[in-house]
């Protein structure tokens, strides 16, 4: 259970996420990975970090239990998790050598900020991709499902909470391959082994050169957005919403 780094090729770092039982990760969790990724692009040894999970599904996001278990007024918790997904998030976008996630089953709230910042994504035929931050008492994450599709796609997938396959992805050109779930990590190795085999320092500057050519400011986007969700914390606005997490709404 945690965050695990292994090599199973030369050149590439496999960072996996284990957090049963459905990879809610909670606030040491969010820091663990950052920690993880950003020690895997420092490794001069590693061309290509493939970011994967163990389980049924990629990541549920922040978990809300954690916050559920938050009382008084200080917002430790909301304050740990918004800061340790723009860690994690940050981490991945920044890393020193591209990153390859690998997703299969469910990716949902944080785990479109990692995927959204990773530089390929390969898929599984049964992953789903979605923000349903609206229904669990947040806001967040549209600077990176902006990234996975068109602008008026985006809107209307967060202002609904739906998902979207890896199908559909891959149609908009966002996912790079989508295969069956058995054959997943072959595939994102597959794709690591391609990258890995560039020249190591020529691969660091072609990632520092394509990401200073992005022409959203990833981090101070996100930021931003994070603004709203401590608003709508302070507010108790999300309290009111996370309590009905898990209940059937009303019509």
């Amino acid at each position: 259970m945690g965050v695990s780094t292994s090599r199973p090729d030369k050149g590439i770092a496999l960072v996996t996420v284990d957090f049963p039982p459905v990879n809610a990760l909670p606030v040491q969790g969010w820091y663990d990975l950052a920690d993880a990724v950003r020690a895997a692009g420092r490794d001069q040894e590693n061309r290509c970090v493939v970011l994967t999970a163990e389980g049924r599904g990629f990541n549920a996001g922040v978990d809300i239990k954690e916050l559920q278990r938050e009382h008084g007024t200080a917002h430790a918790a909301l304050i740990g998790a918004n800061h340790g997904c723009a860690e994690a998030f940050s981490a991945v976008y920044e890393c020193e050598v591209p990153v390859v996630a690998a997703v299969g089953g469910f990716c949902l709230g944080g785990g479109i900020g990692l995927v959204g910042n990773a530089d390929a994504i390969v898929a599984a035929e049964d992953a789903t991709f979605g923000l349903p931050e609206l229904d669990r008492g947040a806001l967040g994450a549209a600077t990176h499902l902006a990234r996975l599709v068109p602008q008026h796609l985006m809107r209307a997938l967060y202002y609904t909470s739906r998902t979207v396959t890896a199908a559909e992805l891959h149609a908009h050109g966002s996912v790079w391959r989508v295969v069956p779930r058995d054959g997943l990590l072959d595939a994102a190795l597959g794709l690591a082994q391609e990258i890995a085999r560039k020249d190591g320092s020529l691969i660091r500057l072609a990632k520092a050169a394509i990401n200073g050519i992005d022409p959203v400011d990833v981090r101070r986007s996100y930021r931003f957005e994070q603004g709203f969700t401590f608003e709508a914390g302070l507010s108790g606005v999300a309290d009111r919403v996370r309590a009905g997490f898990g209940k059937e709404r009303p019509a």
